[in-house]
């Protein structure tokens, strides 16, 4: 699937970050698997309370509510879910900060699509990189930094793609136009639809063989990064 993607006009790429160049639920699983077990040691009764999955989603839902402002920090709404699940517990609400610590070390050692590693290196030689994320992955503990000239993720901006602002200010943090710009990402309407509403060229990343469902389509669809980078060289 195809737009004709015209290459002459990239000045600039920004990336997805979760589940385009790693699996993300992986990752979250096993940083909450060793918040638990730390929480185990150190919080019995709090660990108890996060064991089920309800009231977890109850707090998390409660942060969001009376928290709006925090809609978009993912950092933040997994703090203070940690929190106010130790005061309910009646346990040290300090030991928050170092619980969320434990989790976010986890959250940051992730593994990534084997074609990842080389894609990087390859547009970054190329292009100046951007990552633009919903998420609170911090490419510099992750250790990718040194491909990205700048980081802006919905927590850091104050909204999440697909809000047009996001993509307009990924642009602009490589001094450059949205129409400029090629982004690269997983998600049919947080990447594709949300970068094509800015005028942006596209590339959808669909490892999984999924079906499109919207009328407007990607500027070139991939299985992998490599595919996309053969079709950089061969240009």
């Amino acid at each position: 699937m195809s737009n004709l993607l015209d290459l002459k006009l990239v000045k600039a790429i920004t990336l997805d970050l979760d589940d385009t160049l790693w699996p993300v639920w992986p990752v979250i699983e096993r940083a909450e698997k060793a918040l638990e077990n730390w929480l185990s040691e150190r919080a019995p009764m709090t660990a108890a309370l996060f064991s089920n999955p309800q009231v977890r989603s109850e707090i998390r839902e409660h942060i969001v509510r009376t928290r709006p402002e925090l809609k978009h920090n993912m950092s933040a709404i997994r703090r203070e879910a940690i929190r106010l699940a130790l005061y309910r517990s009646k346990e040290n609400p300090l030991l928050a900060e170092e619980g969320f610590e434990v989790f976010f070390a986890e959250r940051n050692r992730v593994t990534l699509f084997e074609d990842a590693p080389h894609a990087l290196a390859f547009l970054a030689e190329r292009f100046p990189l951007v990552a633009l994320s919903n998420g609170n992955a911090d490419i510099e503990r992750v250790g990718l930094g040194k491909f990205f000239k700048a980081s802006i993720s919905a927590q850091s901006f104050g909204a999440a793609k697909p809000d047009p602002r996001i993509f307009v200010a990924a642009a602009g943090a490589v001094d450059t136009s949205p129409a400029n710009v090629l982004h690269i990402g997983d998600d049919t309407m947080l990447d594709v639809m949300g970068a094509l509403n800015v005028g942006m060229q596209t590339v959808w990343v669909n490892r999984a063989a999924y079906v499109w469902k919207h009328e407007e389509t990607p500027h070139l669809s991939v299985t992998s990064l490599t595919e996309l980078c053969d079709l950089i060289r061969a240009a």
